[in-house]
C-alpha cells in the first residue's frame, strides 16, 4: 500500500450513511494535516477497497468534500486537496455591545481606513468621486447612517483593493458609532452641532480625495476617526466615574 493510500483509513465504526463515513475519514485526514494541500487523493478504486463501499458511495462522498471546499476534482487527473478556507471574521453586530467594543472597532478602522483614504486619493476615478459626492450630500441633508456607511465603502472601492471592501462590507453599519450608541448624547453635544462637526470631517476627506491629495486624505480620515474615538473615550470615562 502506498503512503498516500495509507493516509485515508476506514472509520472504526460503520455509519448508516456510508458516504458520510467516507467524508468524515478523508475530512479528518485533511484537517489533521495527514493529507496536505495540493496532494492527490487515492483513486476511487482504492477508497472503495479501504472503506468497503461502492463506487457510487465514493463519488457521493467526493461530491460532499467538494461542496465543503476541501477538495477539487480535475477531470482526467484526479481529486486534490485544497488550501483550507480562511476562517470567517468574528466581528458582527452581536459582538459589539459596549462603548469599549465600539472604541475597539474605531481603533481597527483608524489603522485600516487611513490607508484606504490615501490609496483612494491616488487611484480614484471621476465616477467614484461623483458617487462619493452624492453619498456626502445624503449625509449632510439627513444624517443618514446608511449614507455614512456608503461613503466609507465608496472610499474603500476607490482603492482598487477588494479586501478593504470585503472587511468594511462585513462590518456593515457597525463601522458607524452612532448606529450602536447615541454619540451626541454621550458627548453631551447638541445633536445638530454634533452632526455639523461630523459632516465637516466627511467634507474634508472628500475634498482631499477630489484634489488627489493622498496625504491630505489620510490626515482627514485619521482626524475624523480619532475625533470619534476621543468623544467616545471621554463618554466611557464619565460613565465609569458615575458608576
Amino acid at each position: 500500500m502506498s503512503e498516500l493510500t495509507a493516509t485515508v483509513t476506514p472509520p472504526k465504526r460503520r455509519h448508516r450513511n456510508l458516504a458520510q463515513g467516507v467524508v468524515e475519514s478523508i475530512g479528518a485526514s485533511i484537517r489533521d494535516g495527514v493529507l496536505k494541500p495540493g496532494e492527490k487523493l487515492p483513486t476511487e478504486s482504492v477508497i472503495m477497497e479501504l472503506h468497503g463501499v461502492s463506487r457510487t458511495v465514493v463519488r457521493e462522498a467526493i461530491s460532499h468534500l467538494q461542496a465543503a471546499g476541501l477538495v477539487e476534482t480535475r477531470h482526467g487527473i484526479g481529486t486534490f486537496v485544497l488550501e483550507p478556507p480562511a476562517p470567517p471574521l468574528l466581528i458582527s453586530a452581536d459582538t459589539i455591545r459596549t462603548i469599549g467594543d465600539v472604541l475597539a472597532i474605531l481603533e481597527l478602522r483608524i489603522s485600516l481606513e487611513t490607508e484606504a483614504a490615501w490609496l483612494a486619493a491616488a487611484r480614484r476615478t471621476d465616477e467614484q468621486v461623483r458617487e462619493m459626492a452624492a453619498a456626502l450630500e445624503r449625509i449632510v441633508q439627513g444624517g443618514s447612517v446608511e449614507a455614512d456607511v456608503q461613503f466609507h465603502l465608496l472610499i474603500a472601492q476607490a482603492t482598487g483593493n477588494r479586501y478593504f471592501v470585503d472587511i468594511l462590507t462585513h462590518l456593515g453599519t457597525t463601522i458607524i458609532p452612532r448606529a450602536r450608541v447615541n454619540s451626541a448624547q454621550l458627548a453631551h453635544d447638541d445633536p445638530a452641532v454634533y452632526l455639523e462637526r461630523v459632516n465637516r470631517e466627511h467634507e474634508d476627506i472628500y475634498n482631499a480625495i477630489l484634489r488627489r491629495d493622498p496625504e491630505g486624505a489620510r490626515a482627514a480620515m485619521r482626524t475624523h476617526l480619532s475625533n470619534s474615538r476621543e468623544r467616545l473615550r471621554k463618554a466611557q470615562e464619565e460613565t465609569a466615574a458615575a458608576a
